[in-house]
């Protein structure tokens, strides 16, 4: 990986895009994998925001172990790898796809998550707000179909989550779109770049200029107009330490 060492090296304004590659490396499944959420017979209404606001015991019956177990899983070596590269001063920024929260356990500060977070939940009624933890401590001893609700107007808490059906976070999409555009390196660590429009965030990169490498098992749409393409997440990280 010695020409991506060099371009690390080199870069003036270094941005990440992650997915969930970099998290199953830390035991968590990918939502697509064989085993993922996706293969469960109702896994095209559980990331549904009109079947959520119909029945949201579907998606907190899908995601209760996927979603709420999150809190038992720590960074991996990607993760920490990116937090040293931010601590010495070379990393401008992380564009995230996945919604599990470890780039803020392993300490990186500037993270914009594309697909939002369960970090906080808001009630579908009045819009009452309650943090992760607590909607753990909710559910915590209650079987499989119970759903969280407000307790100030009884309806039910729904992750900051982007849904099917529902916008990209602006804010987060807006300053990802800004640190794609603005990068001289750009690395894509972990996923296939097929779900847009986070995909597109590498493309900004190139079309200002930037230099684009990705890190990732299968190949991707990008692999012509990229520097190189490794599929090693862990030497990345190694070698990424090292610098």
């Amino acid at each position: 990986m010695e020409r991506l060492v060099k371009a690390i090296k080199g870069s003036r304004s270094l941005a990440v895009l992650t997915g969930a590659g970099i998290s199953t490396l830390c035991g968590i499944p990918d939502f697509r994998g064989p085993q993922g959420l996706y293969k469960q017979p109702d896994a095209e209404r559980i990331f549904d925001i009109d079947w959520f606001d119909r029945d949201p015991s579907i998606y907190y019956r899908g995601c209760r172990s996927l979603v709420y177990g999150l809190k038992d899983f720590t960074p991996g070596p990607v993760h920490k790898a990116l937090k040293h590269l931010e601590d010495i001063g070379k990393l401008a920024g992380i564009a995230t796809q996945n919604i599990d929260m470890l780039h803020q356990k392993a300490g990186s500060s500037v993270v914009y998550e594309v697909h939002g977070s369960p970090l906080l939940h808001h009630c579908r009624g009045c819009g009452n707000e309650a943090t992760f933890s607590e909607i753990c401590t909710m559910l915590e001893g209650k079987d499989a179909s119970f759903v969280p609700r407000c307790p100030e107007c009884g309806s039910a808490y729904k992750p900051d989550i982007t849904f099917f059906g529902e916008a990209l976070p602006e804010e987060a999409f807006r300053a990802a779109q800004h640190l794609a555009a603005t990068a001289d390196v750009m690395i894509v660590l972990g996923t296939s770049l097929t779900v847009f429009p986070a995909a597109g965030l590498p493309v900004a990169t190139l079309h200002s200029g930037g230099k684009v490498f990705i890190v990732n098992a299968q190949p991707t749409s990008l692999d012509a107009q990229a520097i190189a393409h490794y599929p090693d997440l862990l030497e990345f990280a190694q070698a990424a330490s090292s610098i």
